[in-house]
Order: C-alpha cells, then structure tokens, then sequence
C-alpha cells in the first residue's frame, strides 16, 4: 500500500519585541534551510498593543520584519482578550483565532530549530499532541497536598471530560508525575486553529479564575498552559502516542529554550544547523542586534560552552548545567 499522503499544513510561531522576534528569524531560517519542500505557510502572530500589555510587544525593528518577509513569514496580528503582559505565554494560546480556520497547523516555541525536513513528520492532525521533551515541574508535591491523582483528576472532573483513567500511563508508577498525560507546550498541533483555540482558552481561563479546591495550594504561573494543555488534547481525541517518536525533538527540530543550553548539550547536527543559518549577511547582521545571539553565535561564546561538557554524560537536573555555565561567566539569556 502507498504511503498517506502527508496533508498540507500550516506552522505557527509567536513573535514579539525582543528576544522573541530574533528567535522567530532563527526558527523560520532552519526552516527554509532544511524543508526547502513546504509547501504551507509560516505565520508570525504578531500581538497588539492594548490595555493589557504595559510596554507595546510589536514588533517595530524594520530588519526584523525585512528578514521574516525574505524567509516568507507572514506576520499576522492578534488582540490579547484574557492574557497578555500578565502571563505572556497565553500569546500561544489567543494566537490561534488569526490562523485560517479548518486548516492544519502546527505551533512551536520560537526557541526552537528545525533540523531536519518537517514534511517528512506523519502528523495526524485529527488526533493532536504535543511535545514529551519534558520535566516533572507540576503540580509540586507539597504538605497537605492531594497528590497527583487527585490533583489531575478535578481538572478533568470540572470540564466534564471522560476516560481519566484511559489517559494513564500503567507502565509508571502511581503517583509518579510520568504517569499523568503532562506535555511541554513547546509544541501542538491539531485540524483547527479555531476549535483548538477556543477550547484552550476556555480552559485555561477557567483554570486561573475558578480552580478546583485540589489545586487550592499550587501554583499555575507560568505552567497554566502546560495544565490545561492535556485536557484540550484529550477532549479532542488525542493523547501522548498519536505522533511516532523520533521526529519531533529528535530528527526534525530541536526546541533548545535559550543559547548556553543549546551550546551545551544539544547535538552536533543542531549546533551545525545554528550556525550555518546564522551566516548570511542578511541574518546576520539582524541577529548580531541581539547582544546573546551577537556574543555566543558570532564570537565564539558558544564554542566555550560546548567545549565544558561531554554532550554524551551532562551534568543532572538542569539545574547543575546551568550553574556550572554561570559559575564561568557564559550564562545569557
């Protein structure tokens, strides 16, 4: 039998003054660097200037906005109605109602690459997911605290939704985080921009403003969209199994969240990919603007890094790279 066609899809990445925009030129670079074959469209939610963000998060750097129309990014505008400087990564989640409705997409983080050719990834659009490349970071186990079955259970008890028990994963033990359907927001994907928007704003709303009394002692910022995240995939008939591994934070892209990390443990094939995206003048001279792009890309910064670590037995948690990277002077971010 022939291989299913692969539909066509659309990619969304959020794009803001600072660090964010010159990530979306990097993220939107790989792409056009390794999937010279996409044939969707690249979309740069862009959000405005309202009662809910302090400072304007446009993006007003006119190189910025000259390199993403070379890389064939489209910028599209959008109105924060529930988040904005407040909780910022909900940028992620009121973005979705500017994409086309009823057309594939995928979003991702604009700290990440991509490494390898994206129309190569068998998505099931019908039955979303999101990435596993992920910690343990809630709920936080505390005194008096229900645990986590308790905890993920009311979330799924006050939307109404079925099939707790379905979304468990037996092979873990109980009451260890992995068993719980928990996914970095790094990046989704589903169908329907419009559907799964709605939905992930009706949720995590509802979750900031009307928590069930289990999660009375947890904090929510910044993991509100990481909570409501798996109860949105789960409504829509998805789950943690519905993408094969090997693609997505493995061959295809990278979600490196800040440079020192990337430098440090990532591979050689995504460190090769940063650097050679980077070179042209034309992004060049747009990323040299960003004083952590200018020092660990262009001045050898980052090579510095690299060189600290063995990439094949890093330091754990997280937490012990990062101070080692600090204690030398090279953290930036």
């Amino acid at each position: 039998m022939a291989p299913k066609k692969q539909k066509n899809f659309n990619i969304m990445v959020v794009g803001q003054s600072g660090r964010l925009m010159y990530e979306a030129v990097l993220f939107a670079a790989s792409l056009r660097h390794h999937s010279p074959n996409f044939k969707g469209k690249l979309f740069v939610c862009e959000p405005q200037q309202n009662a809910r963000w302090e400072k304007s998060p446009e993006m007003k750097n006119a190189d910025v906005l000259a390199a993403l129309d070379h890389l064939g990014a489209e910028i599209l505008p959008f109105e924060n109605e529930h988040f904005g400087q407040s909780y910022p990564y909900g940028n992620k989640i009121e973005a979705l109602k500017a994409l086309p409705k009823g057309e594939p997409f995928v979003f991702f983080d604009t700290d990440t690459l991509i490494t390898g050719d994206i129309t190569s990834v068998p998505f099931d659009f019908d039955k979303p997911s999101a990435s596993l490349r992920r910690e343990g970071t809630w709920p936080k186990e505390e005194l008096y605290w229900p645990g986590y079955t308790a905890i993920w259970k009311s979330l799924y008890d006050k939307f109404g939704l079925k099939g707790f028990e379905d979304t468990l994963d037996l092979s873990e033990p109980d009451e260890y985080w992995k068993r719980y359907l928990y996914f970095n927001a790094g990046y989704f994907f589903y169908k329907c921009p419009h559907e799964f928007g709605k939905r992930f704003t009706e949720y995590a709303v509802a979750i900031r403003d009307d928590r069930p009394e289990e999660l009375a002692i947890q904090e929510l910022d910044p993991w509100l969209d990481q909570i409501a995240l798996p109860l949105v995939i789960h409504s829509f008939g998805g789950g943690r199994d519905t993408l094969p591994t090997g693609y997505l934070d493995g061959d295809v892209s990278c979600h490196y969240r800040l440079l020192p990390l990337l430098y440090a443990r990532e591979s050689d094939l995504v460190v090769e990919t940063l650097e050679t995206v980077s070179a042209p003048n034309k992004i060049k001279k747009v990323l040299k603007q960003y004083d952590p792009m200018l020092r660990m890309i262009f001045q050898g910064r980052g090579q510095k890094v690299r060189a600290m670590f063995d990439q094949s037995n890093l330091p754990r948690p997280e937490r012990k790279l990062r101070n080692q990277i600090k204690r030398e002077g090279f953290w930036m971010r």
